[in-house]
């Protein structure tokens, strides 16, 4: 199985790779048979719907329990013959927290250092270390109970931290947190895949794994729907647009009648292919991928025809766009599949999606 990968102009380990884990429950299929290639010191983004397989996948991985096939190496270990050198590389913060609310935040520390055969000296002061890194050490003498969620969140990844393993997985990390501590929660990932540590995220938060993730794979119906960075998958999704709002009903007209001319006839009034006109908004969705050479172009249409818009606002699909092409509805059982790659000029997609205001 691959051992490197190539990355930033080096080659680097491959932290995580899979060929073909299945695995079903009864008759219900939950993973597929799915590949998986991670450098180590990345972040990885697992998306996908409820009971898409995150969490199987996770379990699988982590050793919690078995494939029905396939075979994977963790940090260079075999998963299924060397399950226990896995076991010491890895860390996993589940989607509910492992924190016991009965006893103080260092007493959990502490045990987890027990259970890693920590001398007394060593697991207090990887306690204490990591108390204090994530923010928690004033708050080290009361109970669990007492924390908010964040803190339980923040207490639970310090007790995945106290083996220091080379990969973390993170099942849904920040479900439940307000945006202050989702925030906090982003840059403690961060930091830890700055010293080497190699983080597989699971996620429904788009946003989360658009900001964190170096590649990410959708997930659905047990296989991979597909993987690259954000920007490879926003790019399979057509639907990019810009929008042209008027307070002047005379200027939307012509502004419609001046693009008209400049993209094609059309039966009543302004309607590129792709693009649309809403007379009581005043306004004109064209469609584009957002460069500059098409803003300029458009632009360009309307000072030659002497005309100001009030407003010019631009959407490009985001991950939002990719997962709902990828896990939308099925038609005659099967999966929807994204569109496929727009071309570039004015009329060249249709798309009716939300405009960013």
């Amino acid at each position: 199985m691959p051992t490197s990968s190539a990355r930033g102009g080096h080659t680097a380990p491959i932290a995580i790779s899979a060929v073909g884990l299945r695995k079903s429950y009864g008759t219900k299929k939950v993973l597929d048979g799915i590949d998986l290639r991670i450098p180590a010191g990345t972040v990885f983004a697992l998306l996908g719907p409820n009971g898409a397989g995150k969490t199987t996948t996770v379990q699988i991985l982590s050793t919690l329990i078995s494939a029905d096939g396939g075979q994977a190496q963790i940090a260079g270990h075999d998963l299924a013959r060397s399950p226990q050198r896995v076991r010491a590389a890895i860390g996993v913060t589940g989607q509910f927290s492992a924190v016991d609310g009965l006893i103080t935040g260092e007493e959990n520390m502490l045990l987890m250092a027990d259970l890693h055969h920590l001398s007394r000296a060593a697991g207090r002061r990887t306690a204490a270390e990591l108390l204090a890194r994530f923010d928690l050490a004033d708050a080290a003498k009361k109970p669990a109970s007492t924390y908010s969620g964040g803190m339980k969140r923040r207490l639970d990844i310090a007790m995945t931290l106290v083996g220091n393993p080379k990969i973390i997985f993170l099942d849904e990390p920040t479900t439940g947190l307000d945006p202050r501590s989702r925030h906090t929660m982003w840059q403690i990932i961060r930091e830890l895949v700055k010293g080497g540590v190699t983080v597989f995220l699971t996620t429904q938060y788009l946003d989360e794994a658009d900001q964190l993730a170096d590649r990410i794979a959708v997930l659905n119906d047990g296989k991979i729907a597909a993987e690259g960075t954000a920007h490879e998958l926003k790019r399979m999704i057509p639907g990019g647009h810009v929008r042209l709002r008027f307070t002047d009903p005379d200027g939307y007209r012509r502004a419609a009648h001046a693009l008209h001319e400049a993209t094609g006839p059309a039966a009543d009034g302004f309607v590129p292919v792709g693009g649309a006109r809403d007379d009581a908004a005043l306004s004109l969705q064209i469609p584009s991928d957002g460069s500059q050479r098409e803003l300029r172009s458009i632009l360009d249409w309307l000072d030659a025809a002497g005309i100001e818009a009030a407003e010019l606002t631009v959407h490009t699909p985001d991950l939002d766009d990719v997962f709902f092409a990828l896990t939308g509805p099925r038609r005659d059982n099967h999966p929807a599949q994204p569109a496929p790659p727009a071309q570039s000029g004015p009329s060249a997609r249709t798309h009716s999606s939300k405009d960013v205001l």
